[in-house]
């Protein structure tokens, strides 16, 4: 089978979506098809096999990320280019248009590469820009991934903004209503939880029959045990700190409420220092400095190496489609901290393999720390469920192999194409 996969914004940073689109590439590239991603940047790493084909991004992003490469390029022109001046200005003020933006590039790049080739499948991993229409239009089918509706994060960021100002702009920056048309006509939606298809549900409309619910895998090769020692009383936390949705100032609220009662210090894996505001600038508010370091961005081996070294790991967010750290840290043998925000109850089971509080409540997380950091042995027995539950649950070969049935199972339901694309598989 040959499958096209779009990814607007290919961090292996953020969101997760970049490790989902590595993991599931290289499985299904294992099973035996041609994979091809149509990209905008960040990019992702890729797996060997899978073809990527690069977009370019006009955004104030960019530009702000390397004001020289985004300066300096061979066509100056391209700057007055309708898109390329939509996107820097929508985004300069503030209005988030990569998904739109990305997805009329796609389409571009999708129909010059169907002129060499014919694809069986596209499969879009949460952009759902308005381009995905004119694909569909052209006659393949369309499935989407989508993590959870950005309904969610504008939900969280509105509650969290600081000011009228800030949540007006909260509530433009997120293109809410393109996502929940184009949603509506996607054949299949994927999800990574039944809690992120329930949202999907209420946000979106679409009807559940229409989703399927396929689990994230874990590395669990890579996300293991290792035979070195521990930083006492070293707790981790695993994310974007700038996402509100994390939960990052409930955590460290949290942590100022131990601050004087309980050892402990937090590593934040995260960007940079330099380039966060609101963890550094809580991190000074209550006086946790010298409890409290940032690593910056790591390689997957060293973030094993600071899996291996925490005595737990603090997932606080309000809200999770899956919750990658949180698996990963189960499969490195750590216990969890979580919240019920989302599909953490799917991943970290309760009194098991982790303590579950409820979301934004920093009392209710400074106990449940409490009450691991004095129990080694509760954190050994929780550490040890946590990796077999993801042995027996979470792996990358069966959401692959589940991934391909349901594109199995849109083709069989356009008659004319099922031939071609058993024998292309």
């Amino acid at each position: 089978m040959r499958i096209c996969f779009l990814m607007y914004h290919g961090s292996m940073y953020s969101g997760g979506q970049g490790i989902y689109l590595y993991y599931l590439t290289r499985e299904l590239t294992r099973l035996g098809h041609e994979v091809h991603v149509i990209a905008g940047p960040p990019y992702p790493s890729m797996p060997p096999g899978v073809q990527i084909h690069h977009l370019e991004s006009f955004s104030w992003f960019r530009y702000v990320e390397s004001r020289r490469d985004f300066l300096l390029r061979p066509n100056p022109w391209e700057f007055l280019y309708p898109l390329n001046l939509f996107e820097f200005a929508t985004t300069r003020a503030g209005i988030f248009s990569l998904m739109f933006t990305f997805s009329l590039r796609a389409v571009a790049k999708f129909l010059e590469l169907s002129r060499q080739r014919r694809f069986d499948i596209v499969h879009d991993n949460q952009g759902l820009g308005l381009g995905l229409l004119l694909m569909k239009s052209a006659g393949t089918p369309l499935v989407a991934t989508i993590h959870h509706p950005l309904s969610i994060d504008v939900r969280n960021a509105v509650a969290q903004a600081r000011g009228p100002i800030e949540k007006a702009r909260r509530l433009i920056y997120y293109p809410i209503f393109m996502q929940e048309l184009v949603s509506r006509h996607l054949d299949r939606i994927i999800t990574v939880s039944e809690a992120s298809a329930g949202m999907v549900e209420l946000a979106f409309g679409v009807p559940r029959q229409q989703m399927r619910v396929i689990y994230n895998g874990i590395d669990a090769e890579m996300f293991r045990p290792l035979p070195i020692t521990k930083d006492a009383n070293n707790i981790i936390y695993v994310g974007n700190s700038e996402d509100r949705n994390k939960g990052a100032a409930h955590l460290l609220h949290a942590f100022r409420l131990l601050r004087d009662t309980t050892a402990y210090h937090l590593t934040f894996v995260d960007r940079p220092r330099q380039e966060l505001k609101l963890a550094p600038r809580l991190v000074w508010r209550y006086g946790l400095s010298t409890r409290v370091r940032f690593t910056g961005r790591v390689t997957t081996t060293q973030l094993v190496r600071h899996y291996n070294r925490a005595e737990m790991l603090a997932c606080p967010s309000l809200y999770e489609g899956f919750g990658l750290p949180a698996g990963e840290a189960m499969a490195c043998g750590l216990p969890v901290l979580a919240t019920t925000g989302g599909a953490l109850p799917e991943v970290v089971e309760d009194g098991v393999t982790g303590i579950l509080v409820p979301p934004g409540d920093a009392p209710a997380l400074a106990r449940a720390m409490r009450t691991l950091m004095s129990d080694a042995e509760l954190r050994r027995r929780m550490g040890q469920a946590g990796r077999e539950r993801v042995l027996e649950k979470f792996s990358w070969r069966k959401a692959a192999l589940e991934t391909e049935a349901v594109y199995h199972e849109v083709l069989g339901a356009r008659p004319a194409l099922v031939p071609e694309t058993v024998a292309a598989s």
